[in-house]
């Protein structure tokens, strides 16, 4: 095979790689929104957070703990043990669930009939809120994310050494694919199957789905708005602690994490704010597009770095000729 051929291919499963830690941000995004009608601010704080509380927890790190230091001159450090992977993702779980509570009752219960841009203004000081609470509680120095099974199964890192030699054998060409890439496009097909099945199948779902369409209509046949919000939240916290464990291991715990945000905007844009599989669509879009427009456009005509801008420029294309998105909702206005 052509050797320029063989990169173009694997420029496009790298784009397509890529896509799939986007959709994974985008995800929490269209949980809350299809729900509840708020774009959530805070949805790439949540992501830090989460993996930040991880990290913490499997350190043994006692929580606020500069601050308790500080107020009370001790020099306590940790707790002295390490937990389990799988343990630590169980408790993280557990932390984001009582975050989901917490903001319902404190914030969001307090807002009800509210203008939208109330309520997305409420996030923007949530996502200040967390962020500090986060630096307060586990430090803000880069930390480095391994999540293991047992102590010899974990989280892959570096190439593929099989793809390589298979795709060198076969085509004269050794593709270069990142092996965490691959787990993510795995647990993120998973997990949109989860959420389609659960949306669709079971109880919680249609409440879901019911408070989606109208909140006074879910309300007359006897569905909870508080308990399908925190639902919902959870459910978002769980996406944000998948996306933040699998940015995390790739490039570290760090403050920057809560920016992968700014790149679910373009995704939403295409895929449409209330789809889960459009989340997908727009992030195998997004990510393949940028990928490819680097290789032939960007890089031998405009000197590069145009995977900065490009994502946003195609979402602009989108919102002139379809402002909806690929699968969102239909605007019908009585005119």
């Amino acid at each position: 095979m052509n050797e320029q051929l063989a990169f173009t291919i694997e420029v496009f499963a790298n784009g397509l790689m890529a896509g799939v830690l986007y959709a994974l941000v985008a995800l929490g995004f269209v949980l809350i929104y299809k729900a509840s009608g708020i774009f959530n601010y805070a949805q790439g704080v949540m992501a830090l957070f989460a993996a930040m509380t991880l990290v913490g927890i499997q350190n043994g790190q006692v929580p606020f703990v500069h601050l308790i230091n500080a107020i009370f001159g001790t020099e306590i450090h940790g707790f002295g043990w390490t937990v389990p992977s799988f343990v630590a993702i169980i408790l993280t779980v557990f932390v984001m669930i009582g975050l989901a509570w917490a903001v319902q009752r404190f914030v969001f219960r307090h807002l009800v009939g509210q203008e939208p841009i109330i309520l997305f203004m409420a996030t923007i000081g949530l996502a200040y809120f967390l962020e500090g609470v986060a630096d307060l509680m586990w430090g803000s120095e880069l930390k480095t994310l391994t999540v293991c099974a047992t102590e010899s199964v974990c989280l892959p890192q570096g190439m593929n050494m099989w793809l390589e030699t298979t795709t060198y054998e076969a085509m004269g060409y050794g593709f270069f694919i990142d092996n965490l890439d691959i787990v993510a496009s795995i647990i993120a097909a998973l997990l949109v199957a989860g959420l389609v099945m659960f949306a669709q199948y079971t109880k919680q779902g249609r409440a879901m789905r019911a408070v989606a369409d109208d909140h006074q209509a879910a309300l007359s046949v006897g569905v909870s708005l508080n308990f399908i919000w925190i639902l919902v939240w959870s459910l978002a916290g769980f996406v944000a602690l998948v996306a933040g464990i699998m940015w995390g291991a790739k490039s570290g715990v760090q403050f920057s994490l809560s920016l992968i945000a700014l790149k679910a905007l373009p995704v939403l844009m295409l895929g449409g704010f209330t789809s889960i599989p459009g989340a997908i669509v727009g992030g195998l879009i997004i990510g393949v597009g940028e990928k490819m427009f680097e290789f032939l456009i960007g890089a031998p005509f405009l000197g590069g770095a145009t995977e900065n801008w490009f994502a946003y420029m195609l979402a602009l294309v989108f919102l002139v000729f379809r402002p909806q998105g690929l699968f969102g909702e239909k605007i019908i206005e009585r005119v």
